[in-house]
């Protein structure tokens, strides 16, 4: 196959005036699709602590842990974002429904300390 200069040029033109396929985040506002899996967040009050979301977690990146008493059960939940591979296999194990997605998917960070977050 034989390349001119002018076969180039057309080739250069044609795309000089398509619409790119790429966005320039972070100047333009990214649009998340409805369902998309963000990070996670969690509803402390519907919490029994039964476990089953860090039971099925593939990466351990979640954990439960009581920080009430035993006669008053409190729950927190600790997510380490560096692990989370965001599956939503926790949010599927889940029997009450704490556990869901938000569509935050802006989640980097230079430390390793904090990206383990407390939700």
């Amino acid at each position: 196959m034989k390349r001119s200069p002018g076969r180039i040029a057309g080739f250069a033109l044609k795309h000089l005036l398509k619409k790119p396929a790429t966005i320039a985040y972070p100047a333009a506002k990214l649009e998340i699709e409805p369902h998309y899996r963000g990070k996670i967040q969690y509803n402390a009050d519907d919490c029994i602590g039964c476990n089953l979301c860090v039971r099925d977690c593939p990466a351990s990146a979640i954990s439960i842990v009581n920080v009430g008493t035993k006669e008053e059960k409190k729950f927190e939940c600790h997510l380490n974002l560096g692990h989370c591979i965001f599956c939503a296999q926790c949010v599927d194990s889940c029997r009450k429904g704490c556990l869901s997605f938000t569509p935050n998917i802006e989640l980097a960070d230079m430390s390793r300390e904090a990206l383990k977050v407390k939700l």
